[in-house]
């Protein structure tokens, strides 16, 4: 029985060595390729032109490094200095990398540079953004909209920032820095978070009575239709400034005009409009100065933007154009705020 095994066993060697010779490929060594091509670098955050917004002074930057044969580094700036570098990867031809970096408030740009093993680099990419710290905002019941204006034109709910017109700036605030007006100069935002049936808005204001006509908040239809919208602006009337209000309510449009009258050199005020579906009421300084029972809600037909700081692009008529006020705090919201909620704004100082 032995030597009937033996020769089984090897039948059996002899016709697995001709199954691999004559059904499968044979294994042959591939070299190693040259390196031809450069490094390729994606940069995913933090996104160009766009606001990073976060309660802490840090920025997560994430991007893709990728070679052809394999990496030797990466290195990160921040405004032309060295904040990180990498030399060691999982994956030697395609490395993700997260890494937080501390970044001041204000505008920057990031660039990365990738080298290969055998010296070849990357084109530098880079992307420029603005670092916004600030505390976590709770919005209040109904809040839509909140612009800080401090340094930044951002919507502290949304996260988004404003439109920019023009070349406004900013100046010392009520709190902190403020919105500065400038000649042809404006914020634009979308209007579809504040088309309600109620509206209020509540913000200080400090006025700037040259030119003596403008624009301070218009959520206004094109053309000269005001039987829709919201427009509140400034207008002189002798040595004084009149401040008035106009929205529309479907068929006709109401004037509360003027609200109030003050002297062109008025310091800080708070206003605060709050639109229900039957009155409106306007507050300066945390007082009702003027009031009124409405016939039916506020219309938004044909409205698409809010325009701060001017009534362009849709009310400019009877030279309500750029106002080179001071705007600060401002909040809006979709629903009528009660005289206590107006108070309280105010007393934020």
């Amino acid at each position: 029985m032995k030597p009937i095994k033996t020769i089984i066993t090897c039948f059996l060697v002899a016709l697995l060595a001709v199954s691999c010779e004559d059904y499968l490929d044979p294994i042959n060594e591939v070299p190693i390729a040259n390196d031809v091509s450069k490094p390729q670098v994606t940069i995913n955050f933090p996104e160009e032109g766009e606001p990073v917004v976060d309660t802490v002074a840090l920025v997560t930057v994430k991007l893709v490094a990728t070679d052809d044969i394999e990496l030797g580094s990466v290195v990160i700036q921040l405004d032309g200095a060295q904040v990180a570098s990498f030399n060691s990867f999982k994956d030697y031809r395609r490395a993700v990398i997260e890494c937080q970096c501390e970044v001041a408030d204000g505008d920057h740009t990031l660039t990365v540079v990738a080298t290969d093993k055998t010296g070849k680099t990357s084109d530098p990419k880079s992307v420029s953004f603005k670092k916004i710290t600030g505390e976590g905002y709770i919005p209040m019941d109904g809040e839509a909209l909140y612009f800080s204006f401090n340094d930044n034109y951002l919507d502290f709910i949304s996260g988004e920032e404003a439109g920019i017109v023009g070349s406004p700036g900013f100046a010392e605030g009520k709190v902190k820095s403020a919105y500065a007006g400038a000649t042809d100069a404006y914020l634009t935002f979308p209007a579809t978070e504040v088309m309600t049936d109620e509206f209020s808005v509540a913000f200080w204001y400090k006025i700037n009575a040259t030119p003596p006509r403008g624009g301070i908040l218009a959520i206004s239809p094109p053309g000269d239709s005001r039987n829709s919208g919201l427009r509140m602006f400034h207008e002189n009337s002798g040595d004084n400034q009149n401040l008035g209000l106009n929205f529309g309510i479907g068929e006709v449009e109401v004037w509360m005009n003027p609200f109030v009258t003050i002297p062109p050199t008025q310091d800080w005020m708070h206003i605060a409009i709050t639109i229900s579906t039957t009155h409106a009421a306007i507050y300066v300084d945390g007082a009702v100065v003027k009031e009124q029972d409405i016939d039916a809600k506020i219309s938004w037909a044909n409205c698409t933007s809010i325009s701060i700081g001017s009534g362009m692009p849709n009310f400019g008529y009877w030279e309500h154009y750029s106002d080179l006020s001071l705007y600060d705090e401002m909040h809006m919201f979709t629903r009528a705020l009660t005289g206590s909620e107006v108070y309280s704004l105010y007393s934020v100082k």
